[in-house]
């Protein structure tokens, strides 16, 4: 039993299946399922801290490969850890560096040791080895950190496809034999690309290892929708059952739902604050492209039925003036709705799970938003 954290579920909807959760942090408590912005260099682009408390968010996510090569994790750790350097008291998630390195293609080399890659800054060379990553996570200090991965694109021979998988589980068992610190929960990660078997065995493998959480990865890289939940249907039943559960870099409202369905309990993208700084906006009725000319003299909200502070008091005319205008505010009014957007989304899954009625809220969105069930 690690003293500083913990996972409880607290209920099962009887119509779906679907988990509400607790996860008990040294920095705080989360409710699950729960979204998670993406931070990527110790900022949630357009965001400011305080901003995130105000739209109820309960953790972020940052990357290790980029705070790595920029701060540097050394600086980071004399600053005392990432809550400290970036202002944010809340709890935090490193992942490991593996998708982007695998993003790297030619920069980079993959061996048992690890991977040899150029810096995409400045072609320095680097070396990332499990135990290298477990240095520079504990050196950033979060609370939640990700086992060093081989992820593979889509499509991927099924050859291959294996052979990194059990590269991975080897690179979680190091990961595991060198985590340097007790406050940080190390969650394995779970590959085997779009192959029903080679995932079965994943889940089975990093169950085994007996992280405190587990992570699926090597999904939404480009392979359908329903190859990506059919895959989640898989490994469900695979993974524990008393240990949270996170989707990683997936975050569309459908894949919320189908996600949570399938038993994940976390998520996190980057969708909301990138299609923001394109004038886009998620809504109730569906993403709207705000910089059209449809909206010149629309002086509704963003999305009349949300909470947030841009939609309180700014109009869809002035956020396309901003944007026609190249004005930075019409980015983070945005990032501020569309991650409202998707918090609020969860928070009325987690009730809607705790009612029961989790079906029945995914037909009503899916109806308004314009989705097909």
């Amino acid at each position: 039993m690690n003293p500083y954290f913990s996972f409880e579920l607290i209920h099962e909807c009887s119509q779906s299946g679907a988990r509400l959760g607790r996860l008990t942090t040294p920095h705080g408590v989360i409710e699950t399922p729960c979204f998670m912005p993406v931070g990527t260099q110790a900022t949630v682009k357009a965001m400011s801290p305080r901003e995130l408390w105000e739209i109820k968010t309960q953790i972020l996510l940052s990357n290790t490969y980029h705070l790595y090569l920029r701060p540097g994790h050394e600086l980071v750790k004399m600053a005392g850890g990432l809550h400290s350097f970036m202002g944010w008291d809340g709890p935090i998630l490193t992942d490991s560096g593996g998708f982007q390195v695998f993003s790297l293609g030619d920069l980079r080399k993959i061996t048992e040791e690890g991977v040899e890659f150029r810096s995409h800054l400045d072609g320095s060379r680097h070396l990332f080895t499990p135990e290298k990553v477990m240095e520079i996570e504990a050196a950033l200090g979060a609370d939640i950190i990700m086992a060093f991965d081989e992820c593979v694109p889509y499509p991927a021979e099924r050859d291959y496809t294996e052979k990194s998988m059990h590269r991975t589980h080897r690179w979680a068992k190091r990961c595991k034999d060198s985590q340097l610190r007790e406050d940080q929960a190390l969650f394995g990660i779970v590959q085997g690309g779009v192959y029903a078997d080679l995932r079965a065995d994943s889940a089975k493998a990093i169950a085994d290892m007996d992280f405190i959480g587990n992570g699926i990865g090597g999904l939404s890289v480009g392979e359908p929708k329903p190859l990506m939940y059919d895959m989640l249907e898989v490994i469900d039943p695979l993974l524990p059952k008393d240990k949270p559960r996170y989707l990683m870099g997936v975050g569309s409202p459908d894949c919320l739902f189908e996600g949570v369905l399938r038993g994940v309990d976390m998520f996190d993208c980057v969708l909301q604050t990138r299609i923001a700084r394109n004038g886009q906006a998620l809504t109730s009725r569906g993403p709207l492209t705000i910089r059209n000319a449809a909206f010149e003299k629309d002086f509704s909200a963003i999305d009349p039925e949300c909470d947030c502070y841009a939609c309180k008091n700014f109009s869809r005319a002035y956020v396309r003036h901003l944007i026609k205008a190249g004005e930075i505010l019409a980015a983070r009014l945005l990032s501020i709705h569309n991650l409202r957007f998707s918090l609020a989304l969860m928070e009325n899954i987690r009730e809607a799970i705790l009612n029961d009625r989790l079906l029945d809220y995914k037909k009503e969105f899916y109806e308004k938003y314009g989705l097909s069930q």
